[in-house]
């Protein structure tokens, strides 16, 4: 699928087929995580990916959202605060670097007509329980990831000019 017509047609899945996702395919959605690009190229994010029929109850706790636990997996991407780049005013970039990644990785599965649906109203104590990677992984985003049972529904964008200024 053409990098256009695949922005342009992604949107957020809320209702999955049960049919499971190809490894080859998921790889592929691993992989342009890991090749997404972070601040000094540092990497500091973690990938989890969650079977959601062995995890179903614990997921449910993270975001109750009954779409999330359709899909036969979740993404969850986890951004290391200690290992992060920190720019000159003390900015750490770890949840940009991690926000990066799980774009990536939304945009992969849609080229591989897979749908998602960007998850940040979670509850972060939960996920981070549920996680366990130690205290400085910070939970910044999951994604249901499986065949699509819905159709696209328009998507309302403001104009170019209104978001686009030149100097």
């Amino acid at each position: 699928m053409d990098y256009f017509d695949c922005i342009q047609t992604r949107f957020s899945v809320r209702g999955y087929k049960s049919n499971e996702v190809e490894q080859k395919k998921l790889d592929k959605i691993l992989e342009a995580g890991r090749l997404a690009p972070t601040a000094c190229n540092l990497q500091a994010f973690k990938i989890l990916v969650i079977p959601t029929e062995k995890y179903e109850e614990q997921l449910k706790v993270i975001y109750s959202g009954s779409f999330f636990t359709q899909a036969p997996l979740v993404l969850g991407i986890f951004a290391d605060y200690d290992a992060a780049w920190v720019r000159g005013d003390g900015k750490n970039y770890a949840y940009v670097d991690a926000a990066i990644v799980m774009d990536h990785m939304i945009l992969a599965a849609a080229a591989q007509n897979l749908g998602t649906c960007w998850i940040g109203a979670f509850d972060t104590a939960a996920a981070r329980k549920f996680a366990d990677l130690g205290p400085q992984w910070e939970p910044v985003a999951f994604t249901p990831l499986g065949y699509t049972e819905r159709t696209p529904r328009q998507k309302t964008r403001k104009r170019l000019d209104e978001l686009v200024h030149y100097l």
